[in-house]
């Protein structure tokens, strides 16, 4: 009888029986309460006649609509009686097998049909009716959960991370006598407990005939009846879980109508038995452990609160949704929730766009072959240190409806995914689900992505993609949903982004994760003297106004209103391109194609950041989540125009940044450079030398852009190469070339500057940073004053003295 008796407690008075099954689960009723079978008859009037309104009686209702299962409300039993809530919460393993009872006879009375014209009387058959219990009382902490609770009602939250195979659990077994063929019915306790079997048979032995042995009976599996059973784990909600502690999780055993209700990454609130049982394991078999027992909770009801996910809808008041429609009709509509991303953090103005975009996402779509094309955006924010990233990955934790955030330095493979873990009690294997499968319908943050291992970034590349997650190990084969946005966080591999290295160099990250990303941004910190004054303006008044509000640590009314904004567009919106959009799609990722194959072929070099189909996808995403933000089903040019804009400032710039970047001159940035150019003449006297780090510091303390005075040479006008004491300046050098005098080797290199094609220019920049690593120290010399000299060395090298080249010099 293997596996019928785990964890039974053998009694030889079988008198005993029901108050041996009511102590497993926790006690028998307090003395003094009312007999059962008043209790039962409050049950049966309660069904029949609670009326949520006049003349509606929900309860009746539904249970002839489904006679399966009755959802009860802990409130409307209060109102009715107020002794049979409080029965409930303290001796549920008692009076919950009274109300379900009750139900069955119940529904047998309201099925009561007249047959034909006789009106001859037929009572149909009727099977067991599970009541599931729902209350709007807080749940209670899962770490507050101890032996006080031991046989009471209690009510948890928390997001299942695993989900067992479904067994049979059998609710009566049929006994034989191995010896005298007496049957014998013994009910099984609900939940993780065995089967009570009996150690000795009943039957009287008659004069001359052998007594029954110890132990005589033998399991008759076809005779006996059975439920479905199913164990879940949940875990502690992230946000519920403190600050350096692990999270907590306990089992849960689900039976019947909640059997294969629930995957894994479902966020739950449940309400529960709180039992034990003893587990099975070699580690408790020593003196002592059967005083030891394993906790679970015996599932009697549970309510998905995934509201915003693709698992179950949100609920909204008539009040919400006018105030969205309102809200969604304004003109500014997009700028007004790109205010509210982050306001904490300054500037970033298309970081925060792109996030706006990620948090309310594209639509999803399903071919008719069965394809499905993901409406998730996925942003990468790759840059300097201490530029806000991780506080943008933070705050979409905490915005987005579902969030995981994790570091990818103490992520694995199974851990962002899924690994199949063998039970220690039954020793059967099965799955439990990693950040990406916790948060389907979310978001996952990942931090320090350029730390993680290549082998576990691999593992989420059909993740990003497919939103999916196959699994084939331990002789489990199936495919987990992922669909979830990532949004990333990285440093470049030498800490800080170099202007003078390759994108490929400054993004050491793959392809073919790269192409996963439909925004890269490379954020910078630019040392501005005038910015960096509002920077720490700004930084100092959240502190202090964080200072002032560290009394209430809740969510701010702002935010809880964004969040049910974002909930109510990802529930009712799904946009799609208008025929005017798709034509402009069309035509402008032509064009960008075309300007990225043209740049391969002038440098030669094949691009950081590969321009695909999924890039196309990407724009058509972006475009879809603007028509979301304004509650609109039809994304327009305006909207596609948008979504471009932010394509050309992450990635298209990005796969273009360092030494290929190419630079657009406007008015604005000639005038810029212009005042570059005189204060250099100014500062840098005849023949004086100066650290280029100290000319860029007083140049942005006067107001200079610095990232403009590091690329000058690409405008064709200043260069300031970095890593060394080399500054170029005068309109001359991008007409003709350059002067480069090393103290290393005593020698003066001239350079010949291309015409004025850019792309020829960009290769000639290219060449005096190439030329400029091979020389350990240079001068920082002013030319003006010393090019009648070099012109006369050049007249001598043969160069015609009435050239261009000459007479730039004089």
């Amino acid at each position: 009888m293997s596996g019928w008796d785990e964890g039974a407690v053998y009694y030889s008075n079988q008198a005993q029986f029901t108050e041996a099954s009511s102590e497993a689960e926790g006690g028998a009723a307090a003395s003094g309460t009312a007999s059962r079978h008043s209790i039962l008859l409050k049950f049966k009037e309660f069904i029949r006649n609670f009326e949520k309104e006049k003349n509606m009686f929900p309860y009746r209702e539904s249970l002839v609509n489904n006679p399966k299962f009755l959802m009860v409300h802990l409130e409307d039993l209060l109102s009715f009686d107020s002794d049979l809530p409080s029965l409930l919460r303290s001796c549920p393993s008692d009076y919950l097998p009274l109300f379900e009872t009750a139900a069955a006879e119940v529904l047998a009375s309201l099925k009561m049909k007249v047959a034909g014209d006789a009106g001859e009387m037929v009572e149909p058959q009727t099977g067991e009716v599970q009541i599931l219990l729902t209350s709007k009382e807080d749940p209670v902490s899962m770490r507050s959960l101890g032996a006080q609770y031991i046989s009471k009602l209690v009510k948890i939250s928390g997001i299942t991370i695993a989900a067992s195979r479904v067994k049979a659990k059998a609710t009566y077994v049929q006994l034989i006598c191995k010896n005298c063929k007496s049957p014998r019915t013994v009910p099984c306790r609900p939940g993780l407990g065995g089967a009570i079997v009996p150690r000795s048979c009943d039957h009287v032995p008659q004069p001359g005939e052998e007594a029954c042995p110890i132990d005589p009976w033998i399991v008759v599996p076809d005779r006996s009846k059975y439920v479905d059973q199913q164990t879940l784990k949940l875990q502690e909600n992230p946000e519920d879980v403190p600050t350096g502690e692990l999270p907590r999780n306990t089992l849960l055993s689900v039976d019947r109508h909640l059997v294969q209700t629930i995957v894994p990454g479902t966020r739950l609130t449940i309400m529960g038995i709180y039992s034990i049982f003893q587990a099975s394991n070699s580690s408790t078999n020593h003196k002592g452990a059967v005083a030891v027992r394993q906790p679970y909770i015996r599932v009697v009801g549970m309510e998905e609160t995934n509201e915003a996910s693709s698992r179950g809808p949100a609920t909204f008041t008539q009040e919400e949704v006018e105030e969205f429609k309102k809200f969604a009709s304004n003109q500014d509509t997009y700028q007004a929730i790109c205010s509210k991303i982050a306001p904490s953090i300054f500037g970033h103005d298309d970081v925060k766009k792109a996030v706006a975009c990620l948090l309310f996402g594209g639509a999803r779509k399903n071919l008719p072959d069965g394809v499905r094309l993901r409406g998730d955006i996925n942003v990468l924010l790759l840059g300097d240190p201490s530029t806000a990233k991780s506080q943008f990955l933070k705050f979409v934790e905490k915005t987005a409806p579902i969030a995981v955030y994790t570091s990818g330095k103490g992520s694995s493979a199974a851990g962002l995914t899924a690994s199949v873990i063998r039970d220690s009690s039954s020793r059967e294997f099965y799955l439990e689900g990693g950040a990406m499968v916790l948060a389907d319908g979310g978001v996952v943050c990942i931090d320090e992505f350029d730390k993680m291992r290549p082998e576990d970034r691999v593992a989420i590349h059909e993740a990003m993609e497919q939103q999916t997650i196959s699994i084939a190990k331990a002789g489990i084969t199936t495919v987990l949903n992922s669909r979830t946005s990532v949004l990333a966080a990285a440093n470049p591999p030498s800490g800080r982004y170099d202007d003078l290295k390759t994108a490929q160099d400054n993004i050491d990250l793959q392809t073919t994760i790269l192409s996963r990303f439909d925004l890269i941004f490379i954020v910078k910190d630019i040392r501005m003297y005038d910015q960096d004054k509002i920077i720490a303006s700004h930084i100092i008044k959240v502190h202090a106004s964080a200072e002032a509000a560290s009394i209430d640590s809740r969510p701010t009314k702002e935010e809880n209103w964004l969040k049910r904004y974002l909930q109510y567009c990802r529930t009712e919106c799904h946009p799609r391109l208008s025929e005017a959009a798709c034509a402009k799609l069309q035509s402008d990722y032509v064009d960008i194609r075309r300007g990225m194959r043209q740049q391969a072929n002038e440098t030669g070099e094949a691009a950081a950041i590969p321009i695909t189909v999924r890039q196309l996808e990407a724009i058509i995403r972006l475009s879809e989540a603007l028509a979301k933000m304004k509650l609109s089903h039809v994304a327009t040019e305006g909207d596609v125009a948008e979504a471009l804009r932010l394509f050309k400032v992450s990635t298209m710039d990005a796969a273009r940044s360092g030494i290929n970047q190419q630079i657009n001159i406007t008015p604005d940035m000639a005038n810029d450079i212009k005042q570059a150019e005189n204060q250099i003449k100014r500062r840098l006297g005849i023949g004086n030398r100066i650290s280029e780090r100290r000319l860029i510091d007083d140049l942005t303390r006067m107001g200079m852009n610095e990232s403009m005075l590091m690329d000058a040479a690409e405008f064709g006008l200043v260069s300031i190469l970095i890593m060394s004491l080399l500054i170029v300046f005068g309109r001359w050098v991008a007409s003709h070339g350059l002067i480069v005098e090393s103290d290393s080797k005593n020698a003066v290199h001239w350079v010949e500057c291309p015409d004025d094609d850019p792309w020829r220019l960009r290769k000639w920049v290219i060449h005096i940073r190439q030329l400029k690593r091979n020389c350990s120290a240079f001068r920082v010399i002013n030319i003006f004053r010393e090019a009648n000299s070099e012109a006369d060395k050049l007249a001598k090298d043969g160069v015609d003295r009435n050239s261009p080249l000459i007479r730039s010099f004089q």
